[in-house]
Formats: C-alpha cells, structure tokens, sequence
C-alpha cells in the first residue's frame, strides 16, 4: 500500500499557521547567540554606515603615510570606545549624525588626496569615533549586549583600521595610489546617494 502524503487541506492549515506567527525581525543584527562580544563585533561587520566611514578614514591614513598610518588606528577605536561607554549610560540618543555625512566627508577626502597634517587626521578620528561609538553604544544598551557590545565594536574598529591603513600605506606606487582615491570616490558618491535619498 502506497504511504499517503499530506493533504491539500493539511498543507495549507500549516502555512496559514505558519504565516500567522511571525517571528520578530530587525533590520541590523545586534544579537547572533554568541555572546554580547560577538554581537558587537557582527554589529560592526554588518552596518555599512559604520564599516565604511572607518575604512575610509584608514585608507586616507595610510594614504597620507606611515605617521598618519600609526596614529588613526589608535585614535578612532579609542575614540569609539568613549562614545560607545557615553551611549550605553545615556538615557536617549544624542544628535545623530546623517549617514551621508561621514561618507561624503571622508570619501572626498581620500578622492581629493587631501595633504592633511597629522593633527587634522588624529581630530577627525576622534570626532567620528565619537560619534559613532555613541549610537553603536544606545543601540548596545537597547539591544541588551551593553559594554561588552561596544568592547568588540572597539576591537573590530582597531583590527580593521590597522589592516586597511597598513595595507594602503605599503602599496602607493603608480597606478595602485590612483585606486586608492577611486575607492575614495565611490565612498563620496555613496554619500552623495544617501543624501539623495534623505532629501526626497
């Protein structure tokens, strides 16, 4: 005898069911079953609004040199450690920052091949550390992984600035330095988009 499948009636019993309970989502991960590190860490892989910035500002370190190259990598996840502790004692979110903003800034930046002294790239590390360590930070505290959150967001900020700048600043050489500030260009023209957005 032929074993019987589900019915047709059966079937669609369990996708009405299904269709009925719905899970939560979210748009940005903040929680991945690992642990509150974990969490901070996947957080700041999965924002582009937080990666990008960070990978532009070490790109530029490493664009202007070896003493620029040292210092940002340092700075910002200092910086973003800070803001991220400032964010999760806060009661409410500060004045955010538009996305487009940091992109368009520093996208411009490395595009243009801006001759910066060391102290203007160490005071734009600072500045956006701050800030974005301060919502990553509120979003830790809503979210529930807190300062351990924040902790791998810092540690993820410090690993990833340190391999882009080191990387940038040991290949300069023709063709390679003119990609470097093209990848500058598609940053600015993200920002450029996002603005867009924001204004419609």
């Amino acid at each position: 005898m032929k074993p019987r499948g589900p019915s047709a009636a059966g079937t669609i019993a369990l996708a009405l069911a299904l269709a009925l309970c719905p899970l939560p989502g979210h748009a940005h991960l903040i929680e991945t079953g690992l642990g509150p590190v974990y969490d901070g860490i996947t957080h700041f892989a999965l924002t582009p609004e937080d990666l990008i910035p960070a990978l532009a500002l070490a790109m530029l370190a490493g664009l202007r040199g070896a003493e620029h190259a040292r210092r940002v990598p340092f700075v910002l996840p200092v910086a973003w450690l800070l803001g991220g502790v400032a964010g999760t004692l806060a009661g409410a979110p500060a004045l955010v920052i538009p996305a487009w903003l940091p992109l368009l800034a520093l996208g411009g930046l490395l595009a243009a091949d801006a001759r910066l002294p060391p102290a203007a790239t160490v005071a734009i590390a600072a500045l956006l550390g701050i800030a974005l360590g301060y919502a990553n930070g509120y979003a830790m505290a809503q979210a529930g992984p807190g300062l351990r959150g924040v902790v791998g967001i810092a540690g993820a900020v410090f690993v990833v600035t340190t391999l882009a700048a080191a990387c940038v600043a040991a290949r300069q050489a023709g063709w390679i330095r003119i990609a470097w500030r093209a990848a500058g260009g598609w940053v600015a023209a993200s920002g450029l988009l996002l603005l867009g957005w924001s204004l419609r």
